[in-house]
């Protein structure tokens, strides 16, 4: 079994919806990976995007120390160096990701259309206001720009998962108006000292939110390494994908939402055999659809045969990512 590729050209311009549909269906049930083309993310804003984040990661670290985010939030500004690790958030005792991040959460115009929600400070953190570096010269506008990008994307890919789903297309809509999905900007620098024991660029995890969506800068190497994702039979399998092809997989909250017909996969990002030489960095970009803080992850009907109980319990999108950020920092 490999991982699928999918043109979804034909759903974004209604010749071939139905088809699309099954398609990516059959690909969120047997694996819960795809790659995509015919997404209409413009390579160039795409580009400038690691252009300006790799010059960012460039700085002096006492520079990039300047973002830290000084608010709540956990996932705004830069993250340093193996300060977080994915694999803790599924009781995993791993050392942290060989990484640095740049977060960047929903922009200001679309917190002006949310509920402040004073009365709830955890509400509050998934609505902070963003902590964005002013170096190097038009890092701002590059990250809004992608997250814009990113944000379109995910709405189409939500209507095709709605038809899939046999939901009317629009189903979603209303669940993400209000969204916090998050921008992920990862680096994963050349090594200057050997990794601990088990330590990996990224742990095994499953990602948190409804879906993600990926930009990288290099797949798996002929020496290892890189995206990996856990197949079925208990194999590692590398993620490959070229010049104008993003990979998609889902989030636990999609997993909840179809009563585990669809996969939210164990994935990592393994170390290739020379860390330490310049030609192992690597970038990647993600997009982590978070919907609406009260959205409520239950059980869609579409879902649910008769005789037939959900297998998980409602809970709020909010308390969701909230508990998998806290053991996130847990390291």
């Amino acid at each position: 079994m490999d991982i699928p590729r999918i043109d979804i050209a034909p759903f974004r311009d209604g010749t071939a919806k139905r088809k699309v549909a099954d398609a990516v269906a059959d690909s969120c049930r047997d694996i819960g990976f795809l790659v995509i083309t015919g997404h209409g993310l413009d390579a160039a804003v795409l580009a400038a995007a690691f252009e300006q984040t790799r010059r960012f990661m460039d700085l002096p670290q006492e520079v990039k120390n300047q973002w830290y985010p000084d608010g709540p939030s956990k996932q705004r500004g830069y993250h340093g160096f193996a300060t977080r690790g994915l694999a803790a958030t599924l009781d995993s005792d791993i050392p942290p990701d060989l990484r640095e991040t740049l977060f960047l959460g929903p922009l200001d115009d679309h917190l002006d259309n949310n509920p402040r929600h004073d009365d709830d400070p955890a509400a509050q953190n998934a609505y902070w206001p963003n902590t964005i570096p002013n170096q190097p010269a038009g890092i701002e506008g590059a990250l809004c720009a992608v997250y814009r990008a990113f944000e379109r994307l995910s709405a189409e890919l939500l209507s095709i998962f709605a038809l899939a789903l046999d939901l009317p297309e629009d189903y979603f809509a209303p669940r993400i108006d209000r969204h916090f999905s998050i921008l992920s900007c990862h680096h994963y620098p050349a090594l200057t000292m050997p990794p601990r024991p088990n330590q990996l660029r990224t742990g095994a995890h499953t990602d948190f939110g409804a879906m993600t969506i990926l930009a990288m800068t290099g797949a798996t190497n002929e020496d290892g390494g890189g995206l990996e994702v856990a197949m079925p039979g208990g194999t590692w399998r590398g993620v490959l994908a070229g010049r104008g092809e993003l990979v998609v997989n889902l989030g636990d909250m999609m997993a909840r939402w179809t009563n585990d017909r669809w996969k939210s996969t164990l994935h990592r990002v393994a170390n290739p055999a020379t860390l330490e030489d310049g030609a192992s960095r690597r970038q990647s970009i993600g997009y982590f659809m978070h919907p609406n803080f009260d959205a409520l992850i239950e059980c869609l009907p579409t879902c649910l045969v008769p005789g037939e109980r959900p297998r998980h319990g409602p809970i709020t999108a909010g308390e969701h990512i909230a508990g998998k950020i806290a053991k996130s920092h847990a390291v």
